[in-house]
């Protein structure tokens, strides 16, 4: 015999699973390229400018996810998936994206997503003391469907506010996208494959009544209908985007593909026969996946000839010679990709590993100088951390390497770790200099860290 659980009981877990329905998704991992960024960075200015901000101060993240999707979840930060990256055909679909997400940005969604959440949880706590209330007058039964009406009432109430939110930001997107001269037909061709999405896996109005209210956006159909009417009025609708930034599109979006793809599918959709330079970039990073060298180094001096200068032509050769036990010959390329950037710190760093993974004692003097460089404007990149923390183990400065170990730790989560890097490191430097400080702040904010998920728990 098993126990019937109490109403009470019963509402509490429902109660609960409405409470995960609105908590943020967990973070996926972030992907990292140089190349990748300056594409973002370059797509989203004029949308930035448009809208009243400085270029920098808003990030661009690119994060591992096979959906189509982007958000923006705090701060000043759009996060964009990888699959939308591969399922747009061109630039002008990804601006139309960022200018949607910067419309929630302007519109402070993610700050005010307490006024929709407290709205609905006053609904769902008068039900809960209605229901408690039937209970304790011995109806279990009217209990629980006073507290699922509530329930209800307190979905819609917050997804009405959602979709609310969400025709702010598609017309703030469009204003934006209006002001900087960029076409909405990106924006326009990017819903209609939402929409055949929502048709593919019936999440469509029609045949299905309830599928507006279960909705967090308004539906597709709707929303085109809006945009298309005012996009088509703009002056910039038949404006095609700049041809280097479609060209560097294409570029990033194959680069993506062969090195998120499996070698055989890369190799499926980019075969041998096409000789253009994004077939030849997926093409070398799936040889270079399938640890085929030589075919990989091929399709790089293919498009090294094509264009002589590009630094991420010659960063991805250098990364293809490192990365197969040839540290030495990387040098030069990656040396080159270097000063063409300017040490941007995400190849300066390939660069400063390139060194390093010589083991000559006499590079490690450039490797030093180059890592600091790319950390100066870079802090967040636990690999430059880690390399330098190489370095200087190698000249026999411990006090730094545990410093460098801490900011490293610390950056990806390993808790205990930090606060015993950093300890160890403030025991050995000068005190009161600017790195025992930070070792302090390392060690401070890692204890502060852990004693959250202690208490979480």
């Amino acid at each position: 015999m098993t126990r019937r659980p109490s109403i009470l009981a019963r509402i509490a877990t429902i109660l609960a699973a409405l409470a995960l329905c609105v908590q943020p998704a967990a973070a996926q991992s972030v992907l990292r390229d140089a190349e990748t960024e300056a594409l973002f960075r370059d797509a989203a200015a004029p949308i930035f400018k448009a809208a009243g901000f400085n270029p920098g101060a808003v990030e661009l993240v690119l994060l591992n996810d096979g959906s189509i999707n982007a958000f923006v979840a705090g701060g000043q930060a759009i996060y964009i998936h990888s699959g939308l990256i591969g399922a747009a055909d061109n630039v002008n679909e990804l601006q139309g994206v960022i200018a949607h997400e910067l419309g929630h940005i302007t519109g402070g969604h993610v700050i005010r997503f307490d006024e929709g959440a407290k709205a609905a949880t006053g609904i769902t706590v008068l039900s809960l003391l209605l229901g408690g209330l039937a209970a304790a007058a011995g109806s279990a039964d009217a209990a629980l469907g006073v507290f699922m009406a509530g329930q209800q009432a307190a979905m819609g109430k917050f997804l009405a506010f959602s979709r609310a939110q969400e025709s702010s930001a598609d017309a703030a997107g469009a204003t934006f996208l209006s002001k900087a001269g960029i076409s909405g037909r990106g924006s326009i061709d990017f819903f209609k494959k939402l929409q055949n999405q929502e048709f593919r896996y019936g999440y469509n109005a029609r045949g299905n009544p309830d599928a507006e209210f279960y909705s967090s956006h308004p539906m597709t159909s709707d929303r085109l209908t809006t945009l298309q009417d005012t996009y088509e009025h703009d002056p910039a609708w038949n404006t095609p985007p700049p041809a280097d930034l479609q060209a560097r599109f294409l570029r990033v979006k194959a680069k993506l593909y062969g090195y998120l793809a499996e070698p055989a599918d890369t190799l499926r959709a980019y075969p041998e026969y096409l000789t253009d330079t994004p077939a030849r970039y997926a093409r070398a990073y799936a040889f270079h996946k399938e640890a085929f060298a030589d075919k990989a180094l091929d399709e790089t001096k293919a498009l090294i000839a094509q264009d002589p200068a590009n630094p991420y032509f010659l960063e991805l050769e250098g990364q293809i010679l490192l990365e197969s036990g040839r540290p030495a010959e990387a040098l030069e390329p990656l040396r080159k990709a270097t000063a063409e950037t300017n040490n941007e710190p995400l190849i300066a760093t390939t660069f400063g590993h390139a060194l390093i993974a010589t083991e000559k004692p006499e590079n490690f003097a450039e490797a030093e100088k180059v890592l600091r460089a790319a950390i100066v404007r870079d802090k967040e990149n636990p690999f430059t951390w880690y390399q330098l923390g190489v370095v200087y183990e190698a000249k026999g400065d411990i006090p730094r390497a545990r410093l460098a170990s801490a900011e490293q730790q610390l950056m990806n989560m390993q808790l205990p770790e930090a606060v015993r890097s950093a300890e160890a490191a403030e025991s050995a430097l000068p005190k009161g200099t600017p790195d025992w400080l930070r070792a302090q702040d390392i060690a401070m904010s890692a204890r502060a860290m852990i004693e959250r998920k202690r208490k979480s728990r």
